[in-house]
């Protein structure tokens, strides 16, 4: 951007009369009032600095791509307070003004224009309410208002009377004097030799040196001082625009778009159109924070653009011709998204990425957008496939980063995807191994889900998780099981709890595995109830009971505060295996299902020879038990993972069931049977023997609970 030689205002002020300088559609409507105009006119007769202006260069192949508008010469409160766009066809580049248009639109109505404000009590209907008014300046007095010292007034030409104290010169009358000879001739003319009035020589002194100051600052002086920005690159013209502009009203990026999208769209006007959207779909649900922004983004994304990078080159007027034919589909498609994720049960203080809606709302305009896809039994596999993709999308912050590289593999596979159900593990196969995956392991939800606290956005997704079939239209808290109120280290210390103990209470209260998602209106019952009399209050019968620690992974045990935490960690364990299941998976929820049939064969398959008491080791051994485990994944590794949790003696406790039941693991369970089996091959009997009990026990009792688990 280069600093350029200044510039009279009589050669901007006639460059603006033939057109030569325009405003881009992202410039804002004219604004000044007629003090703060008079005040610039009197900064300029004083020589005082009135700012730097800056300046772009068009080319003559970038001038039909977006529209310009003509300065604003006669502004007028009620009639013309708009500027008129401007047709530049033909021409081989032009200026357009990116900082100073509130000044130079002062000045060129001072010296050519005119302006008419509202007299005060009257009508705004009344055309005669708003005198035209031009910029007049005293040529024999100081001003009397303390702030200026040139007496510069807009007037009502008609209403114009000279006296002893006044002589009113019409500044725009300064750009035909042309030398300081005309303003000799002026001055002498119609002040010192005035017919009307007998001016002192201080006046007419006092005339010369003022009209001679005018004739200086609008003829020779370079007052204008600017920078030229020549760079084709609009995206870079809009940042330098957001920097310039900064003061006062702050300009975001999308204002300007939207400036540029109104002067395009012809049947809507876009400002108000998004701005009005945007209320609307945050208003969804229990609100929403979706911006302008957003909805510019989403369309380019469901128009089909190749590039949907959020700049200024893809809003160019073939672009946004296409959005607005499209408008009410993208409308629709948003706000069918919106609805969507509502009734997952997000807001805008739990969706961590707007971006994820961009995908569904492109699903959705792919299959039609169907008024029931929200509630109709014909769109429930998709729906769970939707939020299930979602949910683990935001758990894996897939969106942050560079989100064009997620959205444009995930627009291109629904697009081809046709009217079928929302494709996740085509999705899901697309980014596998890479670092927008999807795809959880072991240690994301050991170390990341399972250590997930209150109040975080990602420990909502995965409660959503482990209740998916909560129906969020209803209202839904998340609630500690065991009160947060009650874990202050006075009350602790009071109920008997080990000091060595309380900082570990306190930090786990607020522990993914101390909260459940309970109805609202049962939740403000509970309140800091204790878990163990709520428990009992809430649910009498057995069946009660068993129905509300299966729905909600809560271990069956005392919920004294001495067993806090055991509960966290058994509940932690019961947790664990919920997420497994919904999020250790291959490519699909199906592979999910096999792969827990399959285990359940094998449990069953095992379970028989060993409940059978004629099979002999020698069968055990011919029906590979050590393959099948294989096969399933199992690792051996000499019991050592079950022995750590559940300790070393645990083969031959007599409390093995009682142990064995509390495990929520499948594959750690997989393992101990492994490791177990490869302790009978080390210590093998003889072929022919008959198993013992005590040794049938032991897989029995394992066998069983595998069952169980992979159900």
């Amino acid at each position: 951007m280069a600093y350029e030689t200044p510039l009279t205002i009589a050669e901007v002020i006639k460059d603006i009369s033939n057109n030569k300088y325009v405003l881009p559609s992202i410039q804002r409507e004219y604004v000044w009032n007629t003090d703060q105009i008079e005040t610039l006119f009197d900064s300029l007769m004083q020589d005082y600095p009135i700012g730097t202006f800056l300046f772009w260069e068009i080319e003559k192949t970038k001038i039909a791509e977006y529209d310009f508008y003509e300065f604003l010469r006669n502004y007028h409160e009620k009639n013309s307070v708009h500027n008129k766009k401007i047709n530049l066809s033909g021409l081989d580049s032009v200026t357009a003004v990116l900082d100073g248009q509130q000044r130079l639109t002062s000045i060129y109505i001072g010296l050519n224009g005119s302006y008419a404000y509202r007299l005060k009590y009257k009508q705004k209907n009344n055309n005669n309410a708003y005198p035209i008014r031009k910029l007049y300046l005293n040529l024999i007095s100081e001003s009397k208002d303390e702030t200026n010292k040139f007496d510069f007034r807009f007037l009502v030409p008609e209403k114009v009377k000279n006296d002893e104290e006044s002589y009113w010169f019409e500044v725009g009358k300064i750009m035909n004097m042309e030398n300081l000879g005309d303003v000799a001739t002026y001055v002498t003319d119609n002040i010192s030799y005035s017919e009307e009035y007998r001016y002192s020589r201080e006046q007419a002194k006092f005339a010369t040196n003022t009209l001679s100051q005018l004739h200086k600052v609008i003829h020779t002086e370079r007052t204008l001082s600017y920078y030229k920005e020549k760079s084709s690159e609009l995206d870079k013209v809009l940042n330098i625009f957001i920097r310039v502009n900064s003061g006062g009203t702050v300009l975001t990026y999308s204002d300007l778009l939207l400036s540029i999208a109104s002067a395009q769209w012809n049947n809507y006007d876009a400002r108000e159109e998004i701005t009005e959207f945007v209320e609307e779909i945050n208003s969804i649900g229990n609100g929403f924070k979706i911006n302008k922004d957003f909805v510019l983004k989403t369309s380019l994304v469901l128009s089909d653009f190749p590039d949907i990078a959020f700049k200024v080159d893809n809003f160019n007027k073939s672009n946004m011709i296409k959005i607005e034919e499209n408008w009410n589909s993208i409308k629709k498609a948003i706000r069918q998204s919106v609805n969507l994720v509502s009734s997952f049960g997000y807001s805008g203080e739990t969706l961590s990425s707007n971006n994820a809606l961009i995908p569904i709302a492109y699903y959705l305009l792919t299959i039609g957008m169907p008024d029931n896809f929200i509630y109709s039994s014909n769109t429930k596999e998709s729906r769970q496939k939707i939020k299930k993709w979602l949910i683990s999308s935001l758990l894996k912050k897939t969106f942050s980063g560079q989100p064009d590289n997620v959205i444009r593999p995930i627009r291109e596979i629904i697009k081809n995807n046709g009217l079928n159900e929302f494709p996740i593990d085509k999705i899901f196969n697309k980014f596998k191994g890479t670092n927008k995956s999807i795809q959880f392991s072991e240690d994301d939800i050991d170390e990341y889900l399972l250590n997930l606290k209150y109040g975080s956005k990602e420990t909502l997704s995965t409660l959503m998780l482990l209740y998916p079939h909560l129906d969020f239209n209803n209202k839904f808290h998340e609630d500690h099981i065991y009160p947060k109120s009650k874990f202050k280290k006075s009350y602790l210390r009071k109920i008997g709890i080990d000091n060595d103990d309380i900082k570990d209470y306190i930090n786990l209260v607020n522990d993914i595995s101390n909260l459940q998602l309970l109805p609202a209106t049962l939740n403000e019952e509970k309140q800091n109830t204790d878990f163990d009399k709520w428990f009992k209050n809430q649910f009498i019968t057995d069946e009660e009971k068993n129905q509300y620690r299966k729905t909600n992974y809560i271990p069956d045990m005392e919920y004294s505060y001495e067993n806090f935490i055991t509960f966290i960690k058994k509940r932690r364990e019961l947790i664990k295996s919920k997420l497994r299941k919904e999020l250790l998976y291959k490519s699909s929820e199906r592979d999910i299902d096999d792969n827990l049939t399959k285990i359940y064969n094998f449990a069953e398959k095992w379970l028989d020879k060993f409940e059978n008491p004629n099979t002999n080791y020698r069968e055990l051994v011919d029906h590979y038990l050590a393959d099948d485990c294989e096969n399933l994944g199992f690792k051996m590794d000499c019991g050592n993972a079950f022995a750590e949790k559940y300790g070393d003696a645990v083969y031959n406790s007599e409390e093995l069931k009682k142990i064995i039941d509390d495990v929520t693991d499948i594959d750690l369970l997989g393992s101990a049977i492994y490791s177990r089996w490869r302790y009978f091959n080390h210590h093998a009997y003889e072929p022919a023997s008959i198993k013992s009990k005590k040794e049938s026990d032991w897989f029995i009792i394992a066998f069983e609970r595998m069952k169980i688990l992979s159900k």
